[in-house]
């Protein structure tokens, strides 16, 4: 007890030496603290924006861009050799098609308006004073866009970022039944409740649930059951969309290496592994300047505890040598200056923790903008081409560098404590250990 008392009182013996180290030692371990507490933000967050992204590879024939494009459709030969591809968990097929006026009885609710007029135009190379007149008796409407799909419940393949089923029950993906969903404004515009029927391809067709995507195009849609659609427009084993779900995000690479490999030049391959890259980067980043911070702050820390427990031990070896004169064994006097070097390394991490507290938001801006300063030269071209798999997926990305909000919890205030005791224990112990070897009778008569 003798000892712990006297390292206690000795680690008070010089004040100013004292506070000195402890405002050195506690700025290393408050830059400690804030370098561990960005990096478990950082992983948590890199975490979770691959989860938001997922392990998606969108596949769509070659040359086709929405309606605006060309090319030839997927076939049923090209998904197979797909879903026989190592590491590939799931394949969705999409089909879209334009239903004709003459064998719907549906209504759009999305007005033409100037842009939708202008690409009319376009298409049809009537020229800008004509077709003003015409429109002036005759607006064009827009077309009404049916899709459908094997399983509704992967809404991405769809083009659907949030879908909630304001009545009635989902389509079954797998059946060849003439039935369908709408979206909101679909079924407001045509009047059209559950259970109620609409003309399409000529066939009655039932709506069996009606729903809400929370964005106006999304909201005039028509989803069909995959088989049921290939039937009607007379384009059957055919879909132009495939949505392919890998093992993990880590496996995306070599999946859509393996389906460029497959299917050539008839299939464009997108995959979520850019939006990944995009999203990810600063953030490795920030981890990879917050694992050097901390193995720096924690080897200064060290340094500086050990410096300090050196000149001490020097300033005492008078002191040592009495001790050891009177029976002091070598453990002892370890002991004495572990626990002074202790209290003093306690009290400093008691000071960085709450400067630590303070400065950890502070200092993760401050790299966050470091780390997005210059973003990469594609990031538009993946912007655009995750939008095949769902808008939301792409703006959660988008915002997973900005959001981010360093949070210190019991968990990384003990690992704290913990590192302080080991910089407290090795910066004492060694040096300690060193001087207590030296003879008492040498160390005296030296004095």
């Amino acid at each position: 007890m003798g000892t712990i008392a006297r390292g206690v009182k000795n680690a008070f013996r010089n004040s100013i030496r004292t506070i000195s180290v402890v405002l050195i030692l506690s700025i290393s371990i408050a830059m400690a603290l804030i370098m561990f507490e960005s990096l478990k933000t950082v992983e948590t967050k890199i975490s979770s924006v691959k989860a938001s992204i997922g392990n998606f590879v969108t596949v769509s024939p070659a040359g086709i861009r929405g309606f605006e494009g060309g090319g030839s459709l997927l076939t049923d030969d090209s998904i197979s050799k797909i879903s026989q591809i190592s590491g590939v968990t799931k394949v969705t097929k999409t089909l879209t098609d334009h239903l004709d006026t003459t064998t719907t009885n549906l209504v759009t609710p999305i007005a033409a308006g100037d842009f939708g007029n202008r690409q009319q135009r376009q298409s049809t190379g009537s020229s800008e004073g004509s077709s003003a007149g015409q429109n002036q008796n005759h607006s064009f409407a827009m077309p009404i866009m049916v899709s459908a799909t094997d399983d509704v419940n992967v809404m991405q393949s769809l083009n659907v970022s949030q879908f909630n089923l304001t009545s009635g029950e989902k389509i079954d993906g797998s059946s060849a039944d003439n039935v369908a969903m709408l979206g909101t404004s679909m079924a407001s515009k045509n009047n059209l409740t559950v259970g109620q029927s609409f003309k399409a391809y000529n066939r009655d067709i039932k709506v069996v649930g009606i729903f809400d995507s929370g964005n106006t195009f999304s909201n005039s849609l028509i989803i069909m059951p995959l088989k049921t659609l290939q039937t009607l427009s007379n384009q059957v084993g055919q879909v132009n969309s495939v949505l392919v779900q890998t093992v993990s995000i880590d496996t995306e690479a070599s999946v859509t290496s393996a389906i460029k490999t497959q299917l050539g030049d008839s299939a464009d391959v997108v995959s979520s592994q850019d939006t990944s890259a995009q999203a990810v980067a600063p953030l490795s980043n920030i981890k990879s300047i917050s694992t050097y911070g901390l193995i720096g702050s924690l080897v200064a820390g060290a340094i500086i505890l050990f410096l300090t427990m050196v000149m001490i031990v020097r300033e005492r070896r008078r002191e040592i040598g009495v001790l050891k004169a009177i029976g002091a064994s070598n453990a002892l006097v370890v002991a004495q200056f572990s626990v002074e070097s202790l209290v003093l390394t306690l009290i400093s991490s008691i000071v960085g923790m709450v400067l630590g507290t303070f400065l950890s938001n502070p200092i993760l801006k401050v790299m966050v903008t470091s780390s997005t300063t210059s973003g990469p030269s594609n990031a538009g071209e993946a912007h655009v081409a995750m939008m095949r798999v769902g808008a939301g997926i792409v703006n959660g990305a988008q915002g997973a560098v900005r959001n981010l909000q360093a949070t210190i919890n019991w968990q990384i205030i003990l690992y704290g404590l913990g590192a302080a005791v080991i910089i407290a224990l090795i910066g004492s112990a060694l040096p300690a250990y060193f001087i207590s070897k030296v003879r008492p009778a040498e160390v005296l008569r030296s004095e």
